[in-house]
């Protein structure tokens, strides 16, 4: 019974991954083949995402009415997602991207405020610092790129989803290979093991 069970399990597993490797190298094959596609197919996603994701947030709060004494504060975020998530399908796609756009250029903004802060404080311990600092400097001044250059930062931002899927399924796609040669070594132990 337990020789079946691992049987089965490292097979599923093993086509689970397969399936998600191909997948993910289908995503980042079409990117790159569809960008215009693409950008459209991000908004709707953003948009939809921030639709559900606010009615998720509506129904949770209502749970927590009764528990959480700050329960409001999950409603008033999930009532701000669904209107973004609204308006972004009303004017799709011109605010779903603006928002990528921005999210994009205020995280590189941030991203590059707390290098500087730690080359700050890196300097003060008479640690070396000079690296750090210029990489939070470069990421603010990407930052500020991403902003005034929204068409690249799009194009940057399908390019690393492209990467991603295209990366992710070839791994997927070698841990599945591990797997079935792990699966063909275990056939014979496994029926060693059963023999009495």
């Amino acid at each position: 019974m337990i020789r079946e069970d691992i049987k089965a399990a490292y097979h599923r597993s093993k086509w689970a991954l397969v399936l998600r490797g191909l997948y993910g190298l289908a995503i980042g094959l079409f990117v790159l083949a569809r960008p215009l596609e693409s950008v459209g197919a991000l908004a709707l996603v953003i948009a939809l995402w921030a639709l559900l994701d606010g009615i998720a947030n509506i129904v949770r709060a209502f749970t927590l009415r009764g528990i959480a004494p700050h329960w409001w504060v999950v409603l008033l975020t999930g009532v701000v997602s669904v209107l973004f998530g609204s308006a972004a399908l009303y004017y799709y796609p011109a605010l779903s991207l603006s928002f990528a756009v921005v999210w994009t250029a205020l995280w590189l903004f941030t991203a590059g405020a707390m290098g500087v802060y730690v080359a700050l404080m890196e300097r003060r311990v008479g640690v070396p610092w000079a690296w750090t600092m210029s990489l939070g400097v470069l990421t603010i001044l990407a930052g500020f790129l991403a902003y005034l250059y929204p068409g690249i930062t799009l194009a940057g931002l399908l390019g690393v989803i492209a990467a991603f899927g295209i990366i992710s399924g070839v791994v997927m796609l070698m841990a599945a290979g591990r797997l079935y040669r792990i699966e063909r070594n275990l056939r014979p132990a496994v029926g060693a093991a059963g023999r009495p």
